[in-house]
């Protein structure tokens, strides 16, 4: 018997993030969420078993890469999008039906760097026994290091940030059981929240909004430059407080003012600002450049564009730095202050 499925519209607002790789949102999302659909009404594969099967076709992608010749490339670089649709679609219906686990976003996690790592050792090792051009032998170890250099990047700013926040909402809480005051909202996420405001011509009224209305917490939030599943977001703000707007990109935004405009665009059309991460690069190597017919270009290239994207995101996190530590900076006079009032009090 079928099951109950909602219709292809509340499929897409369950399972569809907030921000994805623009990859992902205009070449797999409208194939994934369709079959994710058909997968939950008709059968009772679980988010772990796609997994399994986005591994083993990857592997078998690789197998074709290894071959190194034009037809065998081709194949290689359709079966690794297959393998990407499905990769994609075992998160997707964990969140319909509820499946999701800790360790099924572990295993998703470990395969993906299992299918990267082979498809970029029998790419470039067909292509080596077919020219005997030593540059792919070093392109191979450039591919894996690139990839994994992204992943370990990503999960060390989302952890740096989180201590960030963690550490300002102590002070926050600390305050408020002193004088009731109210919560705190990171203006990011406000940001996040409304990609519909026009809040890049007028971040001061978003603020004193928020200041004003009560806010929810990063409901649905997600690290900015993470998209792997299984992250966990920031701590939400208790209901019914009104919440003090903290902006640890103030100074990343004053010095880069068009990034907001940029920024808001994209997040109307669900795509995060990181524009070649992890997935566009391995996209590039593993199916762009197949076929086209040019690995070689087509891993630089991307390799190259990764790099700077990764130098913009650490430039853009010792910029957040600062205004971290200029909030704790006005934390501490604001007690100065509040302890002065009290001795003379």
């Amino acid at each position: 018997m079928p099951r109950e499925i909602p219709p292809l519209s509340e499929v897409r607002s369950i399972t569809h993030k907030k921000r994805d790789a623009w990859w992902t949102v205009m070449l797999v999302d409208p194939v994934a969420t369709p079959l994710v659909r058909l997968t939950v009404r008709w059968t009772r594969i679980t988010p772990n078993q796609i997994t399994w099967g986005a591994l083993l076709l990857g592997l078998v992608s690789a197998a074709c890469f290894a071959m190194g010749e034009w037809r065998w490339l081709i194949a290689g670089a359709v079966l690794y999008h297959l393998s990407f649709i499905l990769d994609c679609m075992d998160g997707k219906v964990a969140r319909l039906t509820g499946q999701g686990s800790v360790f099924g976003a572990w295993l998703d996690y470990i395969f993906d760097r299992i299918r990267v790592m082979a498809c970029a050792v029998a790419l470039m090792a067909g292509q080596y026994h077919r020219t005997e051009d030593i540059v792919y032998l070093w392109l191979a170890v450039a591919v894996v290091f690139l990839d994994g250099l992204r992943y370990i990047n990503s999960l060390e700013i989302f952890k740096t940030r989180h201590t960030m926040r963690k550490q300002i909402k102590a002070r926050m809480r600390a305050a408020r059981r002193a004088e009731n005051e109210a919560g705190i909202a990171f203006m990011e996420d406000l940001l996040r929240a409304n990609p519909e405001a026009d809040v890049e011509q007028d971040l001061r009224g978003a603020s004193a909004a928020a200041r004003s209305a009560e806010y929810d917490g990063p409901e649905g939030a997600q690290p900015e430059h993470s998209p792997e599943p299984g992250e966990p977001t920031g701590d939400a703000t208790p209901r019914q407080t009104k919440a003090q707007v903290v902006d640890l990109h103030q100074e990343f935004r004053s010095r880069f003012p068009i990034y907001l405009r940029f920024r808001s665009f994209l997040l109307r059309h669900r795509i995060r600002t990181h524009l070649i991460s992890g997935i566009e690069f391995q996209m590039a190597v593993f199916i762009v450049g197949p076929l086209i017919g040019q690995v070689i270009g087509a891993t630089v290239v991307a390799g190259a564009l990764l790099l700077v994207f990764e130098l913009a995101i650490i430039y853009k996190l010792l910029l957040s730095t600062r205004d971290f530590g200029r909030t704790l900076d006005s934390f501490e006079s604001e007690e100065q202050q509040r302890g002065d009032l009290s001795a003379a009090a």
